[in-house]
């Protein structure tokens, strides 16, 4: 298995000398968090056996949500509470997909279209719901933002997976859709590009020019939605490539595989590390930015709405307490490893610490 720390050792220079004028400070932080990650380099945490008592001193973990050996807890944790609320009804993933020509406006002001994208995505599921004859009441859903495709292009969409029924508050009625279809994709696609063109002007943004009518949105049923659910957490930390799926490294280039979309076969993509670094980088999130989300009935906040739906559909939604993190075991006795104090500087970070602030101190007084 390569690992992107090796990568980024053999490629980095090259990359920051072709890139690094370009560099947003969301990718900055995460290169500097990535070299860190479990090295000499991170700050550390002393450890004690609470059997043998033998003290151990362990590097930190970076806990950048892109970094592919971090946030594994956090991960697994999300899939859980969310399937916590899984409700007694059939599932469907809805995915709206922005045309490639809206691509360069959004990478230019990606926290701003990047929420435009979620909130209209739900404003038209939610639209749909509300008159829709046999719903005619508020939506749920959980919404993800992917900013990749399996090749690791540039390619903003959401994924929302929506429960096939509906809550009128007004009405104290719940309204399940038993059907193959939940929305007609077609109509979706068009109130939703309507959404988008009014929301970019309102911004003050200019719309790209020619830019396609034909706007694509997704809706397939999904099951009781709980692998779909599991799907979506699966890249919502980590990054969006496995470390186990870097198939080589070699002195110019890296080799990655993944399952193409059309033939939903493995394929195997080859590109220059720089290109792989960069690639990579770019589906760093700005700082702040919510990947997921919960709208409707299935928001933190919507407790009336719970309440509701427990009493109509005379189910127990709770959320469930975290699980507490894995221990670590002693490898001399087998006993459990308790943590006495964390963040201590390393001599390593100390004396990086130490150049820099002489660097900066030199470029003064020149």
């Amino acid at each position: 298995m390569i690992r992107l720390i090796d990568i980024l050792h053999r490629f980095e220079d090259d990359f920051r000398q072709t890139y690094g004028a370009t560099l947003l400070p969301s990718q900055h932080c995460a290169l500097n968090a990535f070299k860190r990650c479990r090295t000499t380099l991170a700050a550390q945490m002393q450890v004690q056996c609470e059997a043998c008592c033998k003290t151990e001193y362990v590097p930190h973990s970076c806990g950048h949500r892109s970094c592919p050996h971090c946030q594994a807890h956090e991960s697994q944790r999300w899939i859980e509470q969310q399937q916590a609320k899984q409700l007694p009804v059939n599932y469907f993933m809805l995915t709206f997909t922005l045309p490639k020509e809206w691509r360069a406006l959004v990478w230019q002001q990606q926290k701003l279209l990047y929420d435009l994208l979620m909130k209209n995505a739900w404003d038209t599921v939610n639209t749909f719901s509300e008159h829709d004859k046999t719903l005619q009441g508020s939506a749920g859903a959980i919404a993800v933002l992917h900013t990749h495709n399996r090749r690791l292009d540039f390619h903003p969409h959401v994924h929302m997976v929506v429960p096939s029924g509906a809550i009128n508050v007004r009405q104290q009625r719940w309204r399940t859709k038993r059907s193959k279809y939940l929305f007609n994709h077609k109509a979706l696609a068009k109130v939703f590009r309507a959404k988008m063109l009014d929301g970019i002007t309102k911004l003050g943004f200019i719309v790209p020019k020619g830019i396609t009518d034909h706007w694509v949105v997704d809706c397939k049923s999904v099951g009781s939605g709980a692998k779909a659910i599991a799907y979506l957490g699966r890249y919502l930390y980590r990054g969006v490539i496995q470390e186990k799926d870097i198939l080589s490294c070699d002195e110019q280039h890296v080799r990655f595989r993944y399952i193409d979309s059309k033939t939903k076969k493995v394929a195997i993509r080859t590109v220059t590390g720089v290109e792989f670094l960069r690639l990579l980088l770019q589906h760093i999130l700005p700082k702040g930015f919510r990947r997921a989300r919960n709208y409707g009935f299935l928001h933190p906040n919507g407790k009336r709405q719970i309440r509701l739906l427990q009493i109509l559909l005379r189910v127990h939604l709770q959320a469930i307490q975290p699980k507490p993190r894995p221990a670590m075991i002693c490898a001399c006795c087998g006993g459990i490893k308790r943590i006495v104090q964390t963040r201590i500087r390393s001599h390593s970070e100390s004396d990086a610490s130490k150049t820099k602030v002489t660097a900066m101190a030199a470029e003064a007084t020149r």
